[in-house]
């Protein structure tokens, strides 16, 4: 490994760093939230092909929601400081709404490209979505 490639990913892991301790950590939630995200993105560019409605606004505009939810994760982490909160209610209630949604996004998709999902996964997804909006 030469030194621009050493920097390169010296780069990229102090920034993978920093994203993480800024959204509480990389624990399960988040990475279901995550994957969620970045596969409701990629199913809904698919099913956009399938129709034909590739909308290069539509998706820059997509994207850009996905990073808006990271940031009301890190408000959401603010307002449990804030208020000295032990446990993270706040993450974890916005976690919670945004991967059901995320979840029924997905899964709507997956109806466009004709790939059914196993209802419990969809009950799951739906009881996320339930308790995000309930806290």
């Amino acid at each position: 490994m030469n030194s621009n490639e050493f920097s390169f990913s010296a780069f990229v892991a102090a920034i993978g760093t920093m994203v993480s301790l800024w959204l509480g950590g990389w624990d399960a939630a988040l990475k279901v939230l995550t994957f969620l995200m970045i596969f409701d993105y990629a199913t809904g560019f698919l099913g956009a092909i399938k129709t034909k409605t590739v909308d290069s606004e539509a998706m820059f505009w997509g994207g850009l929601r996905k990073g808006l939810i990271l940031a009301v994760i890190i408000i959401a982490i603010l307002l449990d400081d804030l208020v000295g909160n032990q446990q993270p209610i706040f993450r974890t209630m916005a976690i919670y709404f945004y991967a059901g949604r995320e979840g029924i996004s997905v899964t709507e998709n997956l109806g466009i490209l004709g790939v059914p999902l196993p209802p419990a996964i969809v009950k799951v997804l739906s009881q996320l979505n339930e308790k995000g909006e309930s806290k």
